[in-house]
């Protein structure tokens, strides 16, 4: 040993040759690099940060017209139900872990309208809350919009004066 700096020298072993145990075997490149890894103290942590980073939406209030032409759709639609109509709902789903959660699109046929278990079944088996709907479109409301659009103007020509008695 080299008094000076209190280091070993090892210079008596340096040039020796590698000779292998014969008792263990040899370990591979990866097994050696993980001995050298990172020592997660905090086992979790990084799922806890990733979590709290995790935005979510907030349920939006709906007025008390969208919430009555909400309910006339579902009426309506659950009347149809059994034409299986095309329908894209958007709605609401909470988040299980933390306040708020996310807004979702579906589209599929309507199989049926479960008014007392106030569920929407699609044909292919997803279920949505009716309580989670912010908003539906489908073919079958445009084309009743478009039927009773129709209706008023007929009742409107009917009830309007003759063209003579109208006034210029």
């Amino acid at each position: 040993m080299n008094e000076q700096n209190a280091k070993p020298d090892y210079g008596d072993i340096i040039d020796l040759p590698y000779r292998p145990s014969a008792d263990r075997p040899h370990m591979s490149m990866r097994d050696r690099a993980a001995q050298f890894s990172p020592f997660a103290a905090l086992t979790g942590y990084d799922d806890e940060i990733d979590e709290a980073a995790r935005l979510t939406d907030v349920r939006r209030e709906k007025g008390e017209e969208e919430l009555t032409s909400l309910g006339n759709r579902i009426r309506y639609l659950a009347e149809h139900a059994s034409e299986h109509p095309q329908v894209t709902v958007v709605y609401f789903e909470p988040d299980q872990k933390k306040a708020g959660g996310a807004y979702r699109t579906v589209r599929g046929k309507i199989k049926q309208v479960d008014e007392s278990e106030r569920i929407l079944l699609f044909t292919n088996g997803k279920q949505i809350p009716l309580d989670e709907i912010d908003r539906m479109e489908s073919p079958l409301f445009e084309q009743a919009a478009n039927g009773l659009s129709s209706l008023f103007w007929e009742l409107a020509a009917e009830f309007a004066p003759p063209a003579a008695d109208r006034e210029t």
